[in-house]
């Protein structure tokens, strides 16, 4: 864990994250006249069935595909240079700059600098009752867990098995899983926070509401 401001003061230092537009299979290039600069849209609606940007196309066995931006923001690098060669899958073509959103900001502030405990394996998982019925009415930060409390019901090929939180005894100040999907092994369930720093998380985090100026 960081200290929260020390976090928010890289994230001023660096407000963006650059994502790579990559082929999606073998095959010839033809790009667009998308240039550097150019604001470009990933994939948008409420089921994400509008199209990002069209940036290039990729022709195998005289059948075409477009290649879309996976993310909002700013073409950072265009590989024109490719422009008309045959390419393998996983080509980097170009380079999509996004800038943070404030809700993406304050998500990451709260899972660098919280304790942030992560999914064990690749399953759905679901809060005990008792605990899914207190998030539910009162709020996940009302909720005070300790080291080897029973706290998530793991759903897995039709098996269902209890797990324990480790970690320090603290709030569950957010919640980043959704019981109805599956989580990656790694990503974080939930976020912990102290009850001593829960005043100082706040303060930064009301900052960032107020405050963060959002880009392209």
């Amino acid at each position: 864990m960081r200290d929260i401001a020390e976090v928010l003061e890289a994230l001023k230092a660096e407000p963006y994250t650059e994502k790579e537009v990559c082929a999606p299979h073998s095959g010839v290039i033809t790009f667009t006249d998308i240039a550097e600069g150019a604001k470009v849209h990933g994939f948008t609606g409420m089921w994400k069935e509008i199209p990002g940007t069209h940036i290039a196309t990729i022709t195998r066995e005289k059948n075409p595909r477009k290649v879309l931006a996976n993310e909002r923001g700013v073409m950072q690098k265009v590989y024109r240079e490719l422009d008309g060669t045959f390419v393998e899958s996983g080509t980097p073509l170009g380079v999509i700059r996004h800038y943070l959103t404030r809700q993406e900001v304050v998500s990451r502030l709260l899972k660098e600098s919280l304790y942030a405990f992560c999914a064990p394996e690749r399953a759905k998982y679901y809060f005990t009752p008792d605990i899914d019925t207190k998030v539910k009415m009162l709020g996940c930060r009302t909720v005070t867990i300790h080291d080897g409390m029973e706290l998530f019901i793991v759903s897995r090929m039709k098996r269902e098995v209890p797990l324990c939180y480790s970690g320090p005894t603290g709030i569950i100040y957010d919640v980043y899983f959704d019981q109805q999907k599956n989580v990656d092994a790694g990503a974080p369930l939930i976020v912990v926070c102290p009850p001593d720093q829960q005043s100082a998380v706040e303060d930064v985090v009301a900052r960032v509401q107020s405050e963060w100026v959002e880009g392209e």
